[in-house]
């Protein structure tokens, strides 16, 4: 036989004509194969490649189904759609195949097997292993794409194929075509429904009873424990090796999709909802409940109170830990013919916990008209929750009355949070009385009645013990793993109770563990990162706090508006801190515009604070007085309580120093003095504003100065700290007096840094062989300050060093630079700053100004 040299046949399985003419040309010099495969898998299509390469290589081929005419010695015979064949036909083959000196190849369907082509298999198989062609691969898939359409499939859709398809080489072919001779060379994103309606039209000519059964496999027969009625089990076995050798059904018996598809598509509904309802009354007979294939009936489009109820079933089942899902589970079992009142409440709890507001707000208005709402209470819980992420406790708080004496358990504990929030500590107190008496013992419900206590007694003469109570109800509810409307998530509660108190670490630990446990689920977590921000803007680690903001923006989702006004006063706190006048007039601008959406109450005080100061800083002040005035009156009536009340009060303190305005400052002193006895944040704040007091006025003690700058650091106030000192630093004439400052504001600077900070804000790139390299790292602070176009004066004030010595520093930055001027020195260091990568200059300690 002449040589055979394979070519480069247009299949995406080129292995394999090549492996068959490797056996023709092997030591034995005869090729004998059985290919198998179903359907439209390739057979066909690998013989003809294989006669295009014998033919190419001058070797002699036959097509015919008879051997009856005498074979040539080396020629070849291909024999396709062997299964047809008779046993008289199979019988010759066999016999050529066991004695004959011929090449042939038979390729067969594995179903009908005849007891003739049984016996040629066996008879080839003795040579060589049979041939086996199944469903492409995903690779094997988007090659074959690429084939037959113009300019090649792209990735996603070639990926969509595959899983519509199940690699069934018929059918990926179909769509490809089809694709191809409908819109050319365009993009496609989607499976044309010709595609579905062709599918549609070869299944109609399947015998009928296979077409029962195919039907009865699409709406969820499983053919094991539930069975369709009518057939045997032979019957079935029968059947389904049909379904398999027409490459209709993958390899476990499962339907093809796309084949799926176009029968619940093309086959008339009643037919459907016949096949749909056998299955519901199969599966009821045998005593299983309908779990397993209720979504897929829905879904379909069936009416039936059974499987309703056994979507509502497996919804409830999953409300707290899976809201997203139980939310699917709750329109299915509504389209399925639940009773969508009844459901609204829980459909409502699910969507707030997702944090989809605006439809659950939607659901609870159609519900809250019925005059006798079921599942009040549940109602009134998920509108409380909406409306306290909107940023208006006040409304909270008002559903809670509005329920009045349906008010029990975990809601009346909830009830508390928002009106001790809103300032009603009357109704609080009426509220947590009656409650008592109703708790559930649910990890949810100890949570939430440890939220209301903790935050009760945060106003009361016990407020030490608020922040216990707060801890303990964070850890409850996040071992939980529930995630439920709620006015405010415990952890998030603890952590401004911390913050108020000046226990930054507490409030850091209890934010970490909280997100580290998925407390609240993803919905919670924003909030949760932009206080863990505050936290450490409060310690003085801006690269920390921008890190957690980052995480925030870098979601998916909007922020309520409740945490949007957090992250404006978050973008305002960190700008005002590093001295950037231009990015805090930005940063206030978007605030004062968050702030009109947002009434006052008692868990947005420390944003208001800061807004407060800022506001003082950019001569806007005027633009916060009525929520100034708003805030003073909310705290009086819950009685002025110091843990909430003080950090106001030394914000409205620094707001008078920056306008200058010393009478503005007594009776805010004089409320930390008044606190000062029975809280230790109020005594030291009250030091401190007397200290800075006298800074300002010229005439201080130092030590005295520099004990008040570490108490704020003791705090959590380790920038104001830093601050105070630094402004006494600039305002003594005494130089070891100065030194002693100095050295207070820079060490209690880096300690807050010393937790893996980056407190200057700005990286250093790897210096280059160039003259950069050469400054040391305090010359590259001074630089920075240089470039942004500080005095000696506020360089020194910056760095916590005397302006004599800040001119000594750029004296030998210039030195070092080989620069004679200053317009020189400013072009070097701009040069030293673009190579090294830093592109944006920020302060590295915050200015005592």
């Amino acid at each position: 036989m002449a040589s055979v040299r394979p070519g480069s046949p247009p299949t995406v399985r080129e292995s394999l004509p090549l492996s068959l003419l490797t056996d023709a040309a092997g030591p034995e010099g005869r090729l004998l194969a059985a290919v198998s495969g179903a359907r439209g898998v390739g057979k066909t299509t690998l013989l003809d490649e294989l006669e295009r390469q014998f033919r190419a290589a001058g070797t002699p081929v036959r097509r015919d189904d008879s051997p009856s005419e005498r074979l040539d010695s080396g020629s070849v015979l291909l024999v396709d759609d062997a299964h047809r064949l008779g046993d008289t036909l199979l019988q010759e083959f066999s016999e050529l195949a066991e004695s004959g000196d011929v090449h042939m190849v038979v390729a067969y369907r594995p179903w009908p097997h005849s007891s003739g082509l049984a016996q040629l298999v066996e008879t080839i198989e003795r040579r060589r292993p049979p041939v086996l062609l199944g469903a492409f691969t995903r690779e094997e898939v988007a090659a074959h794409l690429s084939l037959v359409m113009p300019g090649g499939a792209p990735a996603a859709f070639a990926s969509r194929v595959f899983e519509a398809t199940g690699g069934m080489p018929w059918l990926v072919d179909r769509v490809g075509t089809t694709v191809a001779a409908q819109v050319g060379g365009q993009l496609v994103q989607q499976i044309p429904l010709s595609v579905v309606e062709m599918v549609g039209a070869e299944l109609d000519t399947v015998s009928p009873e296979l077409h029962e059964l195919l039907i009865a496999l699409a709406v969820g027969f499983d053919l094991g424990e539930v069975s369709p009625p009518g057939f045997t089990d032979r019957d079935i076995d029968r059947l389904v090796d049909e379904a398999r050798a027409a490459a209709l059904v993958m390899p476990d018996g499962r339907l093809v999709p796309l084949v799926r598809q176009a029968l619940l598509e093309m086959t008339p509904t009643h037919k459907v909802r016949a096949s749909q309802r056998q299955l519901v009354d199969a599966v009821a007979t045998t005593g299983r409940v309908l779990d397993d294939v209720a979504r897929g009936l829905a879904q379909e489009g069936l009416h039936d109170e059974r499987v309703a109820s056994a979507l509502e079933r497996n919804a409830d089942a999953v409300l707290l830990t899976e809201p997203a899902l139980a939310v699917v589970l709750y329109d299915e079992a509504i389209a399925a013919g639940a009773d969508d009142v009844a459901l609204a409440a829980r459909r409502a709890q699910a969507l707030v916990a997702i944090g989809d507001l605006d439809a659950a707000g939607r659901v609870l208005d159609d519900l809250l008209t019925h005059e006798d709402a079921p599942d009040a209470a549940r109602a009134v819980n998920a509108s409380a929750a909406i409306w306290a992420q909107r940023g208006m406790l006040d409304r909270s708080a008002e559903m809670y009355r509005w329920l009045g004496d349906r008010l029990e358990g975990g809601a009346a504990s909830l009830a508390v949070v928002a009106m001790v929030g809103s300032g009603d500590l009357e109704g609080a107190d009426a509220i947590g009385e009656a409650s008592a008496q109703h708790e559930s013992p649910t990890l949810v419900s100890v949570a939430a009645s440890l939220m209301g206590r903790g935050i009760r007694e945060s106003v009361g003469p016990r407020a030490g013990q608020a922040l216990t109570a707060l801890v303990r109800a964070s850890d409850i509810m996040t071992a939980s793993g529930a995630k439920v409307p709620l006015p405010d998530s415990p952890a998030a509660l603890a952590a401004l109770v911390a913050m108020h108190s000046g226990e930054l670490e507490l409030s850091n630990s209890v934010i970490d563990e909280a997100i580290r446990g998925g407390q609240g689920g993803v919905t919670a977590a924003p909030r949760l990162l932009l206080l863990q921000a505050w936290t450490a803007m409060l310690a003085d680690r801006p690269a920390r706090a921008r890190a957690a903001i980052a995480e925030v923006t870098e979601g998916e989702g909007q922020l309520c508006p409740r945490d949007e006004l957090l992250f404006r006063s978050l973008e305002v706190g960190l700008a005002r801190r590093s001295d950037q006048s231009a990015e805090l007039l930005l940063a206030w601008q978007r605030a004062r515009q968050s702030i009109l959406h947002i009434p006052v109450d008692l868990y947005g005080l420390l944003p208001l604070g800061e807004l407060v100061v800022a506001a003082a800083r950019v001569r806007d002040s005027a633009w916060l007085e009525l929520h100034l005035r708003d805030a003073w009156s909310l705290l009086e009536r819950l009685g002025n309580p110091p843990l909430w009340s003080v950090p106001l009060h030394w914000s409205a303190i620094q707001a008078g120093i920056l306008t200058d305005r010393p009478t503005d400052l007594g009776p805010h002193a004089a409320a930390l003095v008044s606190a000062a006895e029975g809280h230790r944040m109020a005594a030291v704040l009250a030091e401190a504003g007397g200290r800075w007091v006298s800074v300002l006025g010229g005439a201080f003690d130092p030590a005295a100065v520099e004990a008040a700058a570490r108490g704020l650091a003791s705090v959590g106030l380790t920038w104001d700290g830093s601050r105070l000192a630094g402004h006494a630093a600039a305002r003594t004439s005494d130089r070891r007096e100065m030194a002693r400052l100095l050295a207070c504001a820079r060490d209690l600077h880096s300690g807050a840094g010393a937790a893996g900070d980056d407190t200057s804000g700005v990286t250093p790139g790897t210096p280059d062989p160039g003259a950069g390299s050469a400054l040391s790292e305090r010359e590259r602070e001074v630089a920075q300050l240089v470039l942004q176009g500080k005095t000696y004066r506020e360089i020194g004030d910056a760095i916590f060093v005397s302006p004599r010595t800040a001119e000594h520093h750029i004296a030998q930055i210039r030195r070092k630079l080989g620069a004679t001027n200053r317009p020189e020195l400013l072009t070097r260091l701009r040069m030293v700053f673009a190579q090294d990568g830093v592109s944006e200059l920020v302060p590295p300690v915050p200015p005592p100004g």
